[in-house]
């Protein structure tokens, strides 16, 4: 019994869900993602309940001796009739077919249609009854984003009635969770814009939650995981894989972010033997999160506004102590969503930080984002890769030559030199997603360039030592077992070395390992450095090392546990320590993921710029101005 839209008073926002459903359910089926032919014949509404789950199940011969009730509001499955009876091979596969309108607007052997509101029990009752409904059969209820728009007191009286009227009963559930977390606050927000507000997700906000909801309502099982949990755990292997390589696809962190915020539920009860379906195949990713030591404090950096600043798959870099350099992303312009065109600079005066856009003397930006940005000397800046799509094939090098004394407070210009590659340095250049980190052999300097994605590989796991003065890649012996590929890693130098961490391996998913590039003579070796307790997998994060201590900031993981705040790492025993962060002060949803950070050493600070992404389902969501993260709490009780 699948696709009921409850609520009373009904709004029609929360109909139209089912809707918005439909759009996107035909969207992925004709990128490959699901097959359902039966799609295009049910979206010419906008109201809800327009799933076409019993059309698939009949066409592939999966429902002998079986039939399907659809509850919905009378006017939706009346709609949902009509459309049925408008095409032939839908009522070739239902079969003869009569309805009673107002109650049972389609009904054929095996398939009726029912009028009813769910949070209304008597009225659902008769419905069942009409429609000659057997109880002592197994039954299969469905709810597909239903419950959480209902009232908590009508959806627990949902649950019980269901356990209490059918003896040998199964619930499928599919819903949102995590309400808390920066994330599913932006979720919340666009619900509620749709005049849809999800009612119980305070109450149940997990899914421990959700089980002990449904254990104490008259089912005896019970089990539910995450959608990252089920992808990983419960979708084969080769099924996998085919999704994975269906399109060019860069938007891993809202997509983890989403399915971390809905789960799958199954429960039951008079089975024999009892159902439990959703059983992991593979260890499930993320494990359970940290304990949290402390947590950060955060507050706005900026004395005004910083528009141009709320992006995200930018870069930043400091140019000398209180100057702040932001290049590339995606995010607000001019009053819109578009990859940016213009620099960013930040200067501190008196405690507070400002913003300035750059005006551009020669050249101009050329809209990438996931690239790297050094500074390599007092007046110069090296910019190494980036995309503007994930199907491009790369943007290679530019140079930005900004004039040595520059002021925040007017307009500066600043000269941006497209670098004519050489052939050998395409493949260090044309990636992104990487990381760049000064390093020094035999006197000379250059950029390590590691990890990343192109065009034509998503995972990257090669090296180069990119000469900054002559652009010119040079072979420098490595030693020691090489780290497994990656992208959205972390990378900063200690010690004349790197430190790389996190990242999304091959898979898309995310690592927990720490690798250090040391310096030896005659070249670099690779070794592994142990933390304890073991880092939790991330990626999308930044990293810097200051005082022997690495400071992990925020990302993407995929644990049960509230958004990666701040790990701080030390060095010399591997003792690692998890801070939140104290947003309390903020007024919006802060977004570690995609976001930009810059160590202020000798304020012992962090400044947050931007971050945030463009998620399919919930719209663009950027952190509205760069945030200062005080650092000496956690340093001096580490």
């Amino acid at each position: 019994m699948g696709r009921g839209r409850p609520g009373a008073p009904r709004p029609a926002a929360v109909q139209c869900t089912g809707g918005s459903s439909a759009v996107s359910k035909c969207s992925a089926a004709a990128r490959g993602y699901i097959q359902d032919r039966f799609l295009p014949f049910l979206i010419l509404s906008l109201g809800a309940g327009f799933d076409s789950l019993y059309f698939r199940l009949k066409d592939l011969g999966l429902l002998p001796r079986t039939v399907v009730y659809e509850v919905d509001f009378p006017s939706v499955v009346s709609q949902k009739a009509a459309l049925i009876r408008g095409v032939q091979e839908l009522v070739e596969l239902v079969g003869d077919a009569g309805g009673e309108p107002g109650v049972m607007p389609f009904s054929a052997g095996d398939y009726k249609l029912l009028g009813a509101d769910l949070s209304q029990l008597p009225e659902l009752e008769r419905a069942l009854e009409q429609a000659g409904v057997d109880r002592e059969v197994p039954t299969l209820f469905i709810a597909e984003v239903v419950l959480a728009y209902m009232e908590s007191s009508r959806s627990d009286a949902l649950l019980r009635w269901a356990a209490e009227r059918f003896p040998c009963a199964g619930f499928l559930l599919y819903e949102q969770l995590g309400p808390q977390d920066p994330f599913g606050r932006v979720m919340q927000q666009h619900f509620a814009r749709r005049g849809s507000a999800l009612r119980s997700l305070a109450q149940y906000p997990d899914c421990e939650a959700q089980c002990s909801r449904f254990l104490a309502r008259g089912w005896s099982e019970c089990s539910a995981m995450d959608m990252n949990q089920f992808f990983t755990c419960c979708t084969p292997e080769h099924e996998q894989q085919r999704v994975q390589a269906l399109e060019p696809f860069d938007e891993y962190e809202e997509w983890h972010l989403k399915c971390s915020h809905y789960f799958v539920l199954a429960a039951s009860k008079g089975m024999e033997p009892p159902w439990t379906p959703l059983v992991p195949s593979r260890t499930a990713p993320g494990g359970r999160g940290p304990a949290l030591a402390g947590s950060v404090p955060a507050a706005c950096a900026t004395s005004s506004p910083a528009p141009g600043l709320r992006r995200f798959g930018h870069r930043s870099v400091l140019l000398r102590p209180g100057l702040v350099l932001t290049t590339g992303g995606f995010g607000q312009e001019e009053g819109q969503h578009r990859r940016a065109s213009s620099c960013q600079l930040l200067l501190r005066r008196a405690g507070r930080w400002a913003a300035a856009s750059l005006s551009m003397e020669s050249g101009s930006w050329d809209g990438r984002l996931y690239h790297t940005i050094s500074c390599v000397s007092r007046g110069l800046a090296l910019v190494v890769g980036g995309r503007t799509s994930p199907s491009s094939a790369g943007l290679g090098m530019l140079w930005l030559k900004f004039p040595e004394r520059c002021s925040a407070w007017d307009p500066v210009d600043i000269r941006v030199e497209l670098v004519s590659l050489q052939p050998a340095v395409e493949a260090a250049a044309l990636r992104w997603r990487h990381s760049a980190t000064q390093v020094t052999f035999q006197g000379q300097q250059y950029l390590f360039l590691f990890g990343g994605r192109s065009a034509t590989q998503p995972v990257l796991g090669d090296w180069h030592f990119l000469h900054t003065q002559e652009l010119s890649c040079s072979m420098i012996p490595v030693q020691g077992p090489a780290p497994e590929g990656r992208h959205s890693h972390s990378a900063c130098g200690w010690k004349g070395g790197v430190l790389v961490a996190g990242g999304l391996g091959a898979g898309e998913q995310p690592l927990g390992s720490l690798c250090f590039l040391e310096p030896l003579e005659g070249g670099f070796g690779w070794q592994v450095l142990e933390t304890r307790p073991p880092l939790v997998p991330r990626y999308s994060h930044t990293a810097h090392v200051h005082r022997g201590r690495l400071l992990l900031v925020g990302g993407v993981w995929l644990c049960p546990a509230p958004a990666p705040g701040v790990t701080v790492v030390d060095l010399a025993t591997g003792l690692s320590l998890d801070y939140a962060l104290g947003t309390e002060h903020l007024e919006w949803p802060l977004m570690l993921h995609n976001h930009s950070s810059v160590l202020l050493p000798e304020e012992e600070e962090l400044l947050l710029i931007g971050g945030g992404g463009n998620c399919f389902s919930f719209g663009t969501h950027l952190n509205a101005e760069p945030v200062c993260l005080s650092l000496r709490h956690i340093l001096t009780s580490h």
